[in-house]
């Protein structure tokens, strides 16, 4: 049997439905169903139209959509430099085990340092161990000290009215 073939690429308008479909597929693994707006017209608008908000590579095993990842710029003050923010990543459940998370993380790296990038930054559940655990192995800390916060909905729009 012949080793399976392997391939990173970015995404295009055409892997719209696909990257619903990971998005889908890790909110079901985080457990987070309920909070799943994106539809297939958002994410055509907001990552291929004329404000591009955010990027995605697309993981492939022979030619089967197998991961993504999607991220965008941030900036760092103290650095004085941009950053890449790490959204999502996620691996098929079939696909885990031979390395694709790792070699999607690892095309981002290579991507924020040609882009002159002074971090790349991600959160991830607490109760998500595998994650962290895998995250931990690839040299990556959890920013001690910092709690992440957000506005959403009802109180992001009270709060820009005032």
């Amino acid at each position: 049997m012949n080793k399976p073939t392997f391939h990173i690429r970015p995404a295009t308008k055409a892997d719209v439905p696909t990257i619903l479909d990971f998005i889908n597929g890790l909110a079901e693994y985080e457990k987070l169903q309920h909070e799943v707006v994106a539809t297939e017209a958002l994410l055509t608008e907001t990552l291929f139209g004329e404000k591009k908000t955010a990027e995605v590579l697309i993981a492939f095993e022979d030619n089967i959509p197998a991961g993504f990842a999607l991220f965008f710029h941030n900036y760092s003050t103290f650095l004085g430099r941009p950053g890449i923010y790490l959204e999502d990543l996620f691996v098929n459940p079939k696909f885990r085990g031979k390395g694709y998370g790792k070699k999607l993380l690892a095309r981002l790296a290579k991507i924020a340092v040609e882009r002159n990038c002074g971090r790349l930054e991600w959160s991830v559940l607490d109760w998500n161990t595998p994650a962290i655990d895998f995250y931990k192995k690839l040299g990556a800390g959890p920013m001690e000290g910092w709690t992440t916060f957000r506005l959403t909905g009802d109180k992001l729009n009270e709060l820009a009215k005032k």
